[in-house]
């Protein structure tokens, strides 16, 4: 129910913004973020390795190390923090002012952006090592209060932007830089009153410091891929088509990123178990994990992907009060690749928890990275701005297939198992509830009660056929056994 709230709230925050920033402005906030948030890569490599040492020495019971590595990953990030505020003060800003199509008029406006997102930036990089501790200990209560601090925020800036006398666009730049000010406070406080191993000591070990850089050194290769399927990406529709596509993909972003919470909440709280049996070397849990949380993502997120993407003209327009020109055809690729990524991601966990990440990460990252450089060569040749999608979405299909093979010998699982238990199960549910609500979408006169039921019943068809066809026999019996509790709470 929070993350239901949370995804409608950020919906809702999202037309608002579209509303009162207008189509180029909301164009260029989402372009000059963007190439803020290239050099992010940094950190999200850095965070992937603090956040395994955490949970490995968790998985050891070996607290005093635990320290350790919490106080090393804190020197780690303070000095990332400096060095991607040095790069994006020097070529970022040169970038900002010799490369990107922004018009003059707001030029000024977008020096704004750019400058609080820096600072933005910069505070979570700071964040990064306590966020990962909760995540270690399996705290999900406290993302859960703090998540829903965060969406409250959010819905403040929007209506705080509806009133502000300010200029619109400089006045958003300000409240997002103080929305991540407050959560970072919020994750401080909690662990520093929650955790001994939060506490900050004056201690240095060079061959800690040394290994973890090595480890976020392939996984930063990894992220230097993912951000080019991202925001080199983005940063290609502005070159070749300017700010309004940009638009376009913002709104298809937006609503990717409420989908997504909800494999992320999940996949949060299972990942540091993945990692925990590894550590103890209890491989076939490892395995069975691995399994379900890749096919209970699929699950997930096609059962709120699936209405989105045959209804998306009826919901945009209800959500928007204007749509800009592609964001359906953006929006309906967006989430076939989002749920693609869902599924690997307990891969990439099971890769990163064996400390053998170097094959997994030059092989997958060498998948990603090409996906620039072919949509450049697509949108040379006159491809429209939906190509450079389909060229990323074919790529995210190879790299799958390629993870299940790398991963197998790493963590000891075998590729027919997951094959069987995970990637034949998501083709069955995939393809038997898309009939239903695909053959009343085409059959049915356009019209808000065709709309709805369709929404109603993609849903619907995919539960029922998840839970028959899905499901093995022990998680329908534990389905139930749920059910029946809930039912005697309610009684």
């Amino acid at each position: 129910m929070r993350m239901i709230l949370a995804m409608g709230i950020s919906l809702y925050t999202s037309r608002v913004i579209l509303s009162q920033l207008g189509v180029t402005d909301f164009g260029v906030y989402n372009v000059v973020g963007g190439v803020v948030a290239m050099f992010s890569v940094l950190n999200s490599a850095m965070a992937g390795s603090t956040q395994r040492y955490l949970t490995f020495e968790l998985g050891r019971n070996d607290i005093n190390r635990l320290n350790i590595v919490f106080n090393t990953g804190v020197q780690i990030h303070l000095l990332i923090a400096l060095i991607v505020v040095i790069i994006t003060e020097t070529f970022g800003l040169w970038f900002l002012n010799h490369e990107m199509k922004i018009p003059s008029d707001r030029m000024d406006a977008a020096h704004w952006v750019f400058q609080f997102s820096i600072l933005s930036m910069a505070i979570s990089f700071l964040n990064v090592p306590y966020t990962a501790l909760i995540i270690a200990y399996e705290r999900m209560s406290a993302f859960a209060y703090i998540s829903i601090i965060e969406v409250l925020l959010k819905l403040s800036v929007a209506f705080l932007l509806i009133i502000s006398p300010f200029e619109k666009l400089k006045f958003y730049a300000l409240l997002t830089f103080l929305c991540p000010l407050i959560i970072r406070f919020c994750y401080w406080h909690y662990c520093n009153k929650n955790f001994e191993t939060s506490k900050l000591r004056r201690i240095f070990e060079p061959k800690l410091f040394k290994e973890m850089f090595s480890f976020a050194g392939w996984g930063l290769f990894g992220q230097l891929a993912s951000m080019g399927s991202t925001q080199g990406v983005n940063v290609l529709l502005n070159v070749f088509f300017g700010p309004i596509v940009n638009a376009a993909r913002g709104i298809a972003v937006q609503v990717q990123s409420a989908v997504t919470q909800f494999s992320i909440n999940f996949q949060t709280a299972v990942n540091p178990q993945i990692t925990k049996n590894y550590a103890s070397s209890h491989f076939a849990e490892m395995h069975e994990l691995m399994c379900r949380s890749a096919k209970f993502s699929f699950f997930l997120l096609y059962a709120l992907g699936l209405p989105i993407m045959i209804e998306a003209p009826f919901i945009l327009n209800i959500w928007l009060t204007e749509v800009p020109e592609y964001s359906v055809t953006f929006l309906r690729i967006i989430l076939w690749i989002t749920i693609i990524d869902a599924v690997a991601n307990p891969l990439m966990v099971a890769a990163s928890a064996s400390g053998k990440i170097k094959k997994y990460q030059s092989i997958i990252g060498g998948f990603l990275l090409s996906i620039v450089p072919i949509a450049y060569f697509v949108l040379k040749l006159g491809g429209d701005p939906a190509s450079a999608f389909i060229v990323h979405l074919a790529i995210c299909i190879i790299a799958f297939i390629a993870r299940i093979f790398i991963v197998a010998p790493l963590t000891k699982i075998s590729p027919s198992l997951f094959f069987k238990k995970v990637i034949m199960r998501c083709i069955y549910v995939g393809a038997a509830s898309i009939i239903i609500p695909i053959t009343l979408y085409i059959s049915t006169a356009d019209g808000v009660m065709r709309n709805i039921l369709v929404i109603l019943l993609s849903i619907f068809s995919v539960c029922v056929v998840a839970y028959y066809w899905g499901f093995d026999e022990k998680e329908r019996l534990y389905f139930k056994d749920m059910i029946a509790k809930y039912k005697r709470k309610l009684i």
